[in-house]
């Protein structure tokens, strides 16, 4: 089975680590990242309008976003493997710099350079031998993040510190009185799905590439 999560690994594969595969009773084999040159310039501070001219830099800066991704995915003990989808924009500098900085980064992930935005099908024909390969004969150790016998405000900590990396997380009056009413009620061992923006690894969309620290309300 091949599925897509959705809004990277803090949230569509979390909630598919977490949540599906406990339902599933499955363990998957393999977590395809898929990578653009021009969004990670757009985290490295490039803005909309300049995206498709070469900044080599900002590929750099941008690039530990998706390090932040794969860190995230490797917590689950699934191998990965990155799939760099190539735009016509896209220069063969900017390429080799984004490749080298996920060699810098010490992740094991094998890089796949693919076409399938301009070519289809067989623009991606390395990806699928990929991941064929790491299917019959890749070392996996799947894990869950959390336990659900431990407590909903517990777990819905362990995700934003493991996974957005937030130094603290405030809970309103009002949201504490909900979450005691939830255990009271028998919910409490029910895994968590967090609904936050897409656009970043915090809470503010604003907030780009791969914060750390912040706090998440």
């Amino acid at each position: 089975m091949i599925t897509e999560a959705g809004f990277g690994a803090d949230l569509g594969a979390e909630k598919f680590f977490d949540i599906k595969c406990r339902y599933l009773d499955e363990k998957p084999s393999v977590a395809v990242v898929v990578a653009t040159v021009r969004a990670l310039k757009m985290h490295g501070g490039v803005k909309i309008d300049q995206l498709k001219e070469e900044n080599n830099d900002a590929v750099n800066a941008g690039s530990a976003n998706l390090i932040r991704h794969l860190e995230n995915i490797s917590k689950f003990g699934v191998p990965t493997v990155v799939c760099i989808n190539r735009f016509i924009n896209d220069t063969d500098s900017e390429i080799s710099t984004l490749i080298e900085a996920i060699d810098k980064s010490g992740i094991k992930s094998k890089v796949i350079l693919s076409n399938h935005w301009a070519e289809g099908g067989s623009g991606i024909t390395d990806l699928a031998k990929e991941v064929i390969d790491l299917c019959e004969n890749a070392d996996r150790d799947f894990k869950h993040l959390y336990e659900l016998e431990e407590g909903i405000e517990y777990k819905i900590t362990k995700i934003a510190k493991e996974i957005y990396r937030a130094k603290d997380v405030i809970l309103s009056k009002k949201v504490k009185t909900q979450i005691s009413d939830l255990e009271k009620n028998g919910f409490s061992k029910l895994p968590i799905c967090m609904a936050k923006t897409q656009y970043s690894f915090s809470t503010d969309p604003t907030l780009k590439n791969a914060p750390v620290d912040h706090d998440m309300k």
